[in-house]
């Protein structure tokens, strides 16, 4: 092979031409060598083939074995664990992979294999949740690199040390550790995945104890760093970050298209992490008040073995079930999150303050007091342990409503009253604003009517301004205090296609405006209001595919024929996943450690049921549609461009319609009951 035709891949891998990179190896005579299969290894994760990346990288292995080249054959080895630690989450086949190459160097001690096998030891720990075990191999990757001069392991090491420092509750040290590696990043001195990855794990640890801001301000240091620079599922994971943030700061909808988009570019990455940005997803929804989408997110987190907790509990009390959510919290409380992770804490109190903060709200109002008051102290002594201003806050938020429950008034008055304060000077209006809610009930009680109007206005009108009008609406509903309307007389209106245009009467005004796609969307709507459409009837119909009154099944259709599972090569990586957890429980049992063993077998249940999930009969592929979440999108964007376009030529019909549309799989119109419309279409 030509040294010319390795440079043209080697200089289309550097431009981050990832597609050119493949299409010129695959044109190449084939000609097995170390080199090129590293190149096709690199080309692939960067185009967005992992499985391909892992078999290239495995028959590395294999080619350097057959050579006899042990170090080379081991660091390949380390390869396929990295990758496999990235973006499956399955420990069982890195531990496996890993195992491999310390038989490989066990007799060669310095070789600088070991700095690499450390980082990705450090990491699997991490995420095992082994924090004394992350803690040493954090040390060995760090003194390793150092001493052969890679970079990589070191900082990798460094940023998992600092993250065990703060488990452990040493946060100042831990963030001053990261505040290094953040210098580092930004100084452009490091490979772009190592990169990446850092940024990545840098923002997960602030995210863990809750300090938003920095993790704000690094989030946007790795959007600059991303343009131009990352790849594989790089992007997808910068994305959920910045889904977080903009969900805190709101309003919501950015949020939720963020976090839509991170779930399409992390689908052929992540394989039991998927439920992080399906759980982001899930979250900015909730705090929309679209209950329906968010519900679909968090149950989608569910399937994919992910706690989706404390935002499907918290959806369930909205609902009005709250004994579910009652017995949801308690259970993620009582049976800890135990799939690995690095987004999430992997165990101990950082992982259950969050629940904790929930189950305050959601005992309260399932009558459980105890419960509350015991979630309460508990959560007071995290937030003192990790001097986090958020947790701090949620700690001081419970207090007030445990004082409202306890008739303290006064008391509940004050410390609501500093909570919102606090909410708001971090910069959290959602959360300010539904804490306020809970103050209007207080100065009620405290028999100040005239304040609690002023308190619930205040937080009714900044949910209206997030785009959470249906939290806004339920707190009103809520309130016996508020003011019903009287029934009236029921109005006629009119939104009548006629030609190219519409003539829409409301409130006693007419205008006519050009009939638009979504216009047909919101006649459907109207002419049956509360009833809930499935997405793909609204769409069918629309298209004139099928009749209106089709059932949602024939309209299901043309979103579930011919898309695969799992293709062919995917199944066949998962059977191969499944011997190397073999091999890890053997090793584990025969050194005697159950915990590993039962890591590992988690694991083995995990592939078998998503083999089952993708391989049907006689090995069949299943098939499953992918075009809901599209016709979701695509009609939510026309509908909500319709209204806008009726707001700008009839303002009080597009307040109307802004208020009572209702969008998600399931859309409905739901104009209120006491003041009857009939719609003329």
């Amino acid at each position: 092979m030509e040294e010319t035709e390795l440079s043209r891949i080697r200089g289309a891998l550097d431009a981050g031409d990832f597609t050119r990179a493949r299409e010129l190896i695959t044109s190449l005579p084939f000609e097995r060598s170390a080199e090129l299969l590293e190149l096709r290894a690199k080309a692939a994760y960067g185009s967005g083939d992992l499985e391909e990346t892992l078999t290239a990288y495995g028959e590395l292995y294999r080619f350097h074995l057959d050579a006899g080249d042990t170090h080379e054959a081991a660091f390949a080895a380390v390869m396929v664990g990295m990758y496999l630690m990235m973006d499956t989450g399955l420990m069982a086949t890195v531990r496996a992979w890993l195992s491999r190459a310390e038989r490989l160097i066990e007799d060669v001690p310095d070789s600088p294999v070991w700095a690499w096998l450390a980082a990705v030891r450090t990491y699997e720990r991490l995420m095992c949740g082994d924090m004394p075990g992350t803690g040493e191999w954090a040390r060995r990757a760090m003194e390793l690199g150092q001493r052969h001069d890679l970079a990589p392991p070191s900082i990798i090491g460094q940023v998992a040390l600092a993250r065990v420092w703060i488990y452990n509750g040493d946060v100042d040290k831990g963030l001053s550790a990261l505040d290094d590696v953040a210098v580092e990043l930004s100084a452009g001195n490091l490979d772009p995945l190592t990169t990446g990855q850092m940024w990545c794990e840098v923002i997960c640890a602030m995210q863990w104890i809750g300090h938003h801001d920095r993790a704000e301000e690094w989030t946007e240091a790795m959007e600059r760093w991303r343009q131009g620079a990352a790849f594989g599922g790089l992007n997808g994971r910068c994305r959920v970050h910045r889904a977080e943030i903009m969900r805190l700061r709101g309003p919501c909808d950015a949020a939720e298209q963020e976090a839509l988009q991170a779930c399409e570019e992390l689908r052929p990455w992540m394989r039991r992490e998927f439920g992080w940005p399906l759980t982001e997803l899930g979250n900015s929804r909730l705090r929309k008040g679209d209950f329906v989408g968010a519900e679909e997110a968090f149950l989608a987190a569910h399937q994919n073995a992910w706690l989706p907790q404390p935002g499907l509990a918290l959806l369930r009390l909205a609902q009005g079930r709250v004994d579910e959510a009652a017995s949801m919290i308690e259970t993620a409380l009582e049976h800890p999150f135990d799939i690995p992770s690095k987004e999430r804490p992997p165990s101990g109190s950082l992982q259950r303050a969050p629940l904790l903060d929930a189950q305050v709200v959601i005992a309260l109002a399932a009558g459980k007091f105890d419960d509350a008051h015991a979630a309460a102290t508990e959560l007071a002594a995290i937030a003192e342990k990790y001097q986090s201003r958020t947790l701090k806050n949620a700690a001081l938020a419970a207090a007030g409503r445990l004082a409202l429950r306890d008739g303290r008034a006064n008391d509940a008055i004050r410390l609501l009253t500093e909570a919102v304060m606090e909410w708001a000077e971090l910069r959290m209006p959602y959360d300010a604003a539904d804490l306020r809610i809970v103050l209007a009930a207080a100065h009620r009680q405290a028999g100040d009517e005239h304040t609690a109007e002023m308190e619930l206005d205040a937080a009714c009108r900044a949910l209206e301004a997030l785009n959470a009008r249906p939290w806004a609406e339920l707190a009103r509903q809520r309130e016996p205090a508020v003011p019903v309307r009287p029934c009236a007389d029921t109005e006629h209106c009119l939104f009548r296609c006629e030609g190219e245009m519409r003539t829409v009467t409301f409130g006693g005004a007419t205008v006519r405006l050009k009939d638009l796609k979504g216009m047909r969307y919101l006649e459907r709507l109207l002419a049956e209001p509360g009833r809930e459409f499935h997405v793909l009837d609204l769409v069918s119909v629309e298209r004139g595919a099928l009749p209106a009154n089709t059932s949602l099944a024939a309209a299901r259709i043309d979103a579930q024929c011919g898309l695969e599972v799992f293709d062919s090569k995917a199944r066949e990586a998962y059977r191969q996943r499944l011997t190397e957890v073999e091999e890890d429980i053997a090793e584990a049992e025969s050194q005697n450690d159950f915990r590993r063993a039962e890591l590992a077998r988690a694991d083995r249940e995990f592939l078998v049921d998503e083999l089952r999930r993708g391989v049907g009969l006689n090995n069949r592929a299943r098939m499953v549609g992918d075009g809901v979440e599209r016709a979701r999108t695509g009609a939510t964007r026309s509908l909500r461009y319709a209204i806008n376009r009726i707001a700008r030529h009839h303002p009080r019909l597009g307040e109307h319609l802004a208020r009572t549309v209702r969008t998600g799989i399931y859309f409905a119109y739901e104009p209120d009951p006491r003041a009857p419309l009939h719609w003329a279409t």
